[in-house]
């Protein structure tokens, strides 16, 4: 069953989500993310959450902190799950494929994380038709991220909404039923906390090569970024107005501008995202 495009922000525990059995297949970063979400919202126990982690330090830490299960093997993982969470890099999959296919339950539903893997791709490579295909970003480790998300016509809607208590743990989410728009998200808002990053350490770097303190310099510049956000949020107006207010005649941010444009700023984004999304298309093969 599938949703039409719908934007939502941070939820709790669903009724049906009681003793929801959650594995994981990689215990990296994002997969932390999503169990401390998962964990902190009360949407499962960490005793119902199961890791399949290669690394003893990571299985040592993610069982410590979140009183998960942790385990090298993966289908043990994975044993009496309903949800499994692929938090793995795309370059793994191939090598994950052979281990996994055609040793799936029906009831276990595939949650994947993975860049550029496309639910066809993945429904050929595990020989599993229920998949869900979910792309978040790096500022889920604490609650403020973006999901965009989607579910194959062979996901149960109970599942689906199990997942949706899930994804709203990171922050807010975009549920849509065309799965191209995952890879424009890739793009977009999953590589786009890397953008936002290089930006603020560039005006840092100017701030202090006009002659502020590092630290001076990254306050101004962090609560200018932050601020500037929430007032485009709290005020729905137009990003080019507000700037349009800032900006005087013959003044300093006029100035600023006009050595963007000559610089041709805005067209590097558009290229610079473009080739993040013809990237992860190309990832899915």
């Amino acid at each position: 069953m599938l949703w039409p495009l719908s934007i939502h922000g941070k939820i709790g525990r669903c009724e049906d989500d009681t003793n929801m059995k959650i594995a994981f297949v990689g215990g990296g970063v994002m997969a932390e993310a999503i169990i401390k979400g998962i964990v902190a919202a009360n949407v499962a126990d960490g005793s119902d959450i199961s890791v399949g982690e290669p690394a003893e330090m990571r299985r040592s830490h993610l069982e410590d902190t979140y009183g998960v299960r942790a385990t090298v093997d993966n289908m043990e993982a994975m044993k009496g799950a309903s949800l499994t969470v692929l938090a793995v890099k795309p370059q793994t999959l191939p090598h994950l494929y052979p281990d996994l296919r055609g040793r799936l339950s029906g009831d276990n539903t595939i949650v994947s994380i993975v860049a550029g893997a496309t639910i066809s791709a993945l429904t050929y490579g595990l020989d599993h038709a229920p998949i869900i295909r979910v792309m978040p970003n790096t500022p889920a480790q604490i609650g403020a991220g973006i999901t965009m998300w989607t579910a194959s016509e062979y996901v149960p809607a109970q599942t689906v909404e199990a997942t949706r208590s899930i994804v709203r743990t990171l922050g807010e989410d975009i549920y849509t039923d065309d799965e191209n728009m995952i890879d424009m998200a890739t793009a977009l808002s999953a590589s786009g906390p890397a953008y936002v990053f290089l930006f603020i350490e560039a005006l840092i770097d100017a701030g202090v090569y006009l002659g502020l303190a590092r630290n001076v310099a990254r306050q101004l510049s962090l609560q200018t970024v932050l601020g500037s956000a929430q007032l485009i949020r709290d005020t729905g107006i137009h990003p080019a107005e507000l700037k349009d207010m800032v900006t005087s005649p013959g003044g300093t941010t006029i100035e600023a501008i006009r050595a963007f444009e000559d610089g041709r700023f805005r067209a590097l984004i558009f290229s610079a995202v473009d080739a993040a999304y013809q990237k992860s298309k190309a990832l899915g093969g």
